[in-house]
């Protein structure tokens, strides 16, 4: 298959090299990684598998390179160009074909390499959150804006890692808000933290979250004990259908089935309703990737799909609670990386 890919992990995860201004072409067995003088030497260095192309126009360039192949038809993941790009690229005319998710669906298997790099990375993203426990004894009285700033630093040990994504530190009702940003709210004993960070290894990332109690011994255990009993019930029911839903993972059963198994937990209890997002989704190079495990989506889940599960409860004005892990499939069932 001939195709064109300018998103920076898709063009990584083909060559071993990415910047912020590239473009891949693939023709049957020859690739072309182009990009400008700024990138030339170090994509020399570190590209595998691609002839490296320097140019001040990527798109007059492309379009030369697939003429002289004189291939007909060309694939694209229209989410990766914009249509000024789109513009530029088509103005040679031969078959441009969309194919959505492109590289997502040729990295939807990972191989046992990626998937030791995940693990390594889930390794110490969870050292981090240790590491970030052991600070927050310290800070009562912070506010959630400074204990982010924190949490940032921890978690990429000063600047050693790369983060999968802006962190979420939230506290009692600000943890209702699923993607929580960071206020004025200060910490006091006794306080629900929800905390949701990820670090990259290798550029493969982890995701990660946490709701738990603060006070002298806080940690990121899952066995969490809150003074307020509605709390402790939602927060029991959260870890009971994630470990109801890490049990039932499958090869073979459909996406829309594993989100069904921790949300009919949820829906049959008093916090019907509250639980408010899709399970969990894919992680790889992508924070977000396939596949996504939602209550609509009908994709076949098999061995070596690596996967976050993350329910939650969430309740406007009083607190959230989301528990997340990621797993890998081997041997028909979920391993918890």
């Amino acid at each position: 298959m001939n195709y064109i890919l300018k998103d920076e992990n898709a063009v990584y995860y083909e060559c071993g090299f990415s910047c912020d201004n590239e473009l891949l072409i693939a023709l049957g067995d020859e690739k072309y990684f182009l990009t400008d003088a700024r990138y030339t030497t170090e994509a020399k260095e570190q590209i595998r598998d691609a002839e490296v192309i320097e140019t001040r126009n990527l798109y007059k360039t492309a379009r030369e390179i697939i003429r002289k192949s004189g291939v007909k038809r060309v694939y694209f993941d229209p989410k990766e160009f914009s249509c000024a790009d789109f513009s530029e690229l088509s103005k040679f005319r031969i078959d441009w074909r969309k194919r959505a998710n492109l590289s997502w669906k040729k990295r939807l298997i990972k191989t046992e390499e990626e998937i030791a790099l995940i693990k390594r990375s889930v390794e110490l993203n969870a050292e981090a959150f240790d590491i970030f426990a052991k600070k927050l004894q310290e800070c009562e009285g912070w506010s959630e804006k400074r204990l982010h700033f924190e949490a940032i630093a921890h978690l990429s040990r000063f600047g050693e890692f790369d983060l999968s994504f802006d962190p979420i530190f939230a506290i009692n009702e600000n943890a209702a808000k699923p993607h929580a940003l960071p206020g004025e709210k200060r910490l006091q004993k006794g306080d629900l933290i929800l905390f949701d960070a990820g670090i990259k290894y290798k550029r493969y990332c982890s995701d990660r979250t946490r709701t738990a109690c603060f006070g002298e011994n806080i940690h990121f255990g899952k066995e969490q004990t809150f003074s307020n009993p509605k709390i402790q019930r939602a927060y029991d029911l959260v870890k009971k259908a994630q470990e109801r839903a890490i049990e039932a993972a499958r090869s073979g059963m459909k996406a829309k089935d594993l989100d069904k198994v921790a949300r009919e937990i949820i829906d049959k209890s008093e916090f019907k309703g509250t639980f408010v997002h899709s399970l969990g989704h894919g992680v790889g190079l992508d924070i977000h990737e396939m596949p996504f495990i939602n209550a609509k989506n009908e994709q076949i889940l098999e061995d070596g799909m690596v996967f976050t599960i993350e329910p939650g409860i969430y309740i406007p004005g009083e607190f959230g609670i989301r528990i997340e892990d990621m797993v890998v499939l081997r041997n028909g069932r979920a391993e918890v990386l």
